[in-house]
């Protein structure tokens, strides 16, 4: 009778973990990822963004660590807003070796539609250490507004 508890065994598990690397290396392009010239798996990746509402205007926040605002272009084409750029690998230096990339590299690119509520020719952009906030003021009409009782 089994328990179906598996004592640990470090002579599979080493060989389970070269297993699993050589399996997610030879399927990497079909799951997003692809090696680099500098060996280091390059994964597909978007910036995390929060997207908060105002009285006033709605805010896009996108944290982009280690890039510049000249990497980074915004686009706004029939209500749609897109965000694209590239996070590229820090080149490999002789004498130095990498023991684990965890950090995702590569081109991105976010589009989001937009509201019939934005007032599209006000829409505001700034890049401050790493973050881009994308203020989008919202027509008068959609403003909430009290109304007094006679």
């Amino acid at each position: 009778m089994t328990t179906g508890l598996m004592r640990w065994n470090p002579e599979t598990d080493l060989l389970r973990g070269r297993m699993d690397r050589l399996f997610n290396e030879m399927l990497g392009d079909i799951w997003g990822g692809r090696a680099s010239a500098e060996g280091v798996a390059m994964r597909t990746w978007a910036p995390p963004v929060d997207i908060r509402e105002t009285e006033d205007a709605l805010v896009l926040t996108a944290e982009l660590p280690g890039m510049s605002k000249e990497e980074v272009e915004i686009t706004l084409e029939n209500n749609v807003l897109t965000l694209a750029g590239e996070r590229k690998f820090e080149k490999e230096v002789k004498g130095e070796t990498w023991h684990r990339v965890e950090r995702s590299y590569g081109s991105f690119s976010r589009s989001f539609t937009l509201p019939a509520t934005v007032r599209i020719e006000r829409v505001e952009a700034s890049f401050t250490d790493g973050v881009l906030a994308i203020k989008l003021p919202k027509v008068e009409e959609s403003k909430p507004r009290k109304i007094a009782i006679r």
